[in-house]
C-alpha cells in the first residue's frame, strides 16, 4: 500500500553507473529502501550497477546489504535507522544485478542494452568527468531512444560543470544526444521536505507573499552551517572550494525558492521558468562583496580538530576556501535594494541550515519616547536543518504596569504537527523522475545562470585575489564575514543552538 494514497510509481529499469560508489551506498540506496517500505515502487522494478570492478549479482547485494546494516551503529549520516526493515530490504535486494564494465568503452553499452526494456532510468553516480562520456555511450547503444514502448531519462549529479564555460559545453554535449526533458540535473537540497514546503508557505498563505518584496523586507541571509570537514574528501575539495562546491547549486536553489516570482502553476515548466528569471536576475558577484575563509585547526564539539591544511590529501600552503560568504543583489522589481546575504562553511560553531527574512521596522515607532531603548526586528525563520520548522520573531508588551516591549518567538516545528518519515533527501527525487515530474530539478539555462552569477569570483581567485582567511574550527566563521555585513549596517545570526 502505498504512502498517504499516492500511487506507485510505473515499471521500469533503474540503471545505477557507480554502483561501488559512496553515493549509491550512502543515499540512493537508503532512499529506495525508504521508497519500498512506502509502498510507491512497481513491482516490476529491476535495479542494475555498472561499476568496473568485478562483481556480481550476489555480490554486490551482499556488500549493500552490510553497508545498510552497519547504518543502525553509525548515528551521524543522513540515514540512521534504530533497525532495518527486512522486508522492505529484501524487496530492494531481489532486484539487484550487477553489470561489470569500463565507462567509457562500447562493450559497456552493449551488454547494458541487454539488460535494459521499457521505461529507464540511468542514473549517473559516477565523477563528474564521466557524465558526458556516460550520456555518449548510451546514445550510441540506442538506450536514450524514446518510443511507445517507454521513456527513457537520465539523472545527473553534481557538479554540473566547474565554471560557466564547462557548463555550456557539457549542456551542448549532451543536448545534442537526447531532449532536454530526458534530463534530470539533481540536487539533493530540493528533496528536502522544508526546502519544498517554502513554496508552500509562500503562496498558499495571504499573510506572507503580500509582504514577500522590498517595500517590508530590508534584508534576506541564507546559511548553510556544517560541523563536519572535509574528511577523507581532500582530493576532490582541494580543486573545488565552498564556491563550486556549494554556491550555484544549494545555495542558489535556496534562493531561487526563497525569491522567484509566483509561477501561473505547480507546472514543473512554470516553477522552473520562475526559477531561472531570478537566477538571471542575480547581479555577477564581485571580489568585494565576497570573503573566503579556512578553518584552522579549534576546538569543536567538545574535541580537537585539526586545520583544513592538516587533512588529508590536502596542500599544507593551500589556498582552498572552505568558508564563503557573498552578498548578492537582486536586479527586478521585487528584490530592488534589499541584500542577500549568503554564508557556507565546514567545521562551523553548530549545524545549521536556515534562511533568515528581516522585516523593516514598522513606519512611525509610537513607543520612541517611553523607556524602551530599541524594538527587535521582526524575524522569519525557514529552519531547514537540523530540525525542520519555522520561527518568527516579533515584539509583545511585557506584563507590568510600565509599557515594556519585549522580543518573543513562535515556534513551528514539523515533528509537532506531522509524523516523521524517514527521508535523506533523495526518495522525492527519484520518485519524481520516475513519474516524470522534474519540478525539483535544475534546468540548463537554470545552471549556466548560477555560474554566471559567480563567474567574476572565479575568475579573481585564479588570478590569486581573495586569500582565504583563516578562522578556528567550531567557531562562526571570518571576521572579514561580520564586516561584510556590518558595511551594510547588519549582522549574522548566531549559529548557536536557539
Amino acid at each position: 500500500m502505498s504512502a498517504a494514497g499516492t500511487k506507485p510509481a510505473p515499471p521500469c529499469v533503474l540503471v545505477i553507473f557507480g554502483a561501488g560508489g559512496d553515493l549509491t551506498k550512502r543515499l540512493v540506496m537508503p532512499a529506495l529502501y525508504n521508497l519500498a517500505g512506502a509502498g510507491l515502487l512497481d513491482q516490476g522494478l529491476k535495479i542494475i550497477g555498472v561499476d568496473h570492478v568485478a562483481n556480481t549479482d550476489d555480490g554486490w547485494r551482499q556488500a549493500l546489504t552490510e553497508t545498510m546494516r552497519s547504518f543502525t551503529e553509525d548515528k551521524t549520516g543522513e540515514f540512521h535507522p534504530d533497525a532495518i526493515d527486512e522486508t522492505a530490504w529484501e524487496w530492494i535486494s531481489q532486484r539487484l544485478h550487477y553489470v561489470q564494465g569500463d565507462f567509457e568503452r562500447p562493450e559497456t553499452y552493449a551488454t547494458l542494452s541487454g539488460h535494459v526494456s521499457g521505461n529507464a532510468i540511468f542514473y549517473l553516480a559516477v565523477a563528474a568527468r564521466f557524465f558526458g562520456p556516460v550520456v555518449e555511450g548510451l546514445a550510441a547503444s540506442g538506450l536514450l531512444a524514446e518510443g511507445e514502448t517507454g521513456f527513457r531519462r537520465v539523472i545527473i549529479e553534481k557538479p554540473f560543470g566547474a565554471d560557466l564555460p564547462s557548463a555550456q559545453a557539457l549542456n551542448a554535449r549532451i543536448l545534442k544526444l537526447a531532449d532536454e526533458s530526458q534530463y534530470y540535473r539533481i540536487d539533493h537540497f530540493l528533496g528536502k521536505e522544508t526546502v519544498q514546503s517554502i513554496l508552500a508557505m509562500r503562496f498558499a498563505n495571504g499573510m506572507f507573499e503580500p509582504m514577500w518584496r522590498r517595500e517590508y523586507i530590508d534584508h534576506v541571509e541564507i546559511t548553510a552551517a556544517e560541523t563536519v570537514g572535509v574528511e577523507q574528501r581532500g582530493g576532490f575539495y582541494e580543486p573545488t572550494g565552498a564556491l563550486r562546491d556549494m554556491v550555484p547549486n544549494h545555495m542558489f536553489q535556496l534562493l531561487s525558492v526563497v525569491a522567484m516570482e509566483p509561477p501561473d502553476s505547480l507546472a514543473a515548466e512554470a516553477v522552473r521558468s520562475e526559477k531561472a528569471k531570478l537566477l538571471q536576475a542575480v547581479r555577477p558577484i564581485q571580489p568585494a562583496d565576497a570573503v573566503r575563509g579556512q578553518y584552522s585547526a579549534g576546538r569543536l564539539l567538545d574535541r580537537e580538530v585539526v586545520g583544513y591544511r592538516q587533512e588529508p590529501h590536502v596542500s599544507p600552503e593551500s589556498r582552498t576556501e572552505t568558508y564563503l560568504a557573498l552578498k548578492l543583489t537582486i536586479d527586478n522589481w521585487r528584490w530592488a535594494g534589499v541584500p542577500f546575504y549568503i554564508r557556507t562553511g565546514k567545521r562551523m560553531a553548530s549545524r545549521k541550515t536556515e534562511i533568515a527574512v528581516y522585516y523593516k521596522e514598522a513606519p512611525y515607532q509610537m513607543f520612541r519616547h517611553t523607556s524602551v531603548a530599541g524594538l527587535a526586528a521582526n524575524v522569519l525563520r525557514l529552519q531547514i536543518d537540523p530540525v525542520p520548522g519555522a520561527k518568527m520573531q516579533y515584539n509583545v508588551k511585557v506584563p507590568g504596569p510600565v509599557m515594556n516591549i519585549d522580543a518573543v518567538h513562535t515556534t513551528l516545528r514539523y515533528s509537532d504537527f506531522f509524523a516523521e518519515k524517514p527521508n535523506v533527501g533523495y526518495e522525492t527525487l527519484i520518485y519524481d523522475c520516475m513519474i516524470g515530474d522534474a519540478t525539483l530539478f535544475q534546468r540548463a539555462d537554470n545552471i549556466e545562470a548560477g555560474w554566471m552569477a559567480v563567474e567574476p569570483l572565479l575568475a579573481a581567485f585564479a588570478r590569486g585575489e581573495g586569500t582565504p582567511e583563516l578562522y578556528s574550527a567550531g567557531s562562526e566563521g571570518p571576521a572579514g564575514a561580520d564586516a561584510l555585513l556590518a558595511s551594510g549596517g547588519h549582522r549574522w545570526s548566531s549559529l548557536a543552538a536557539e
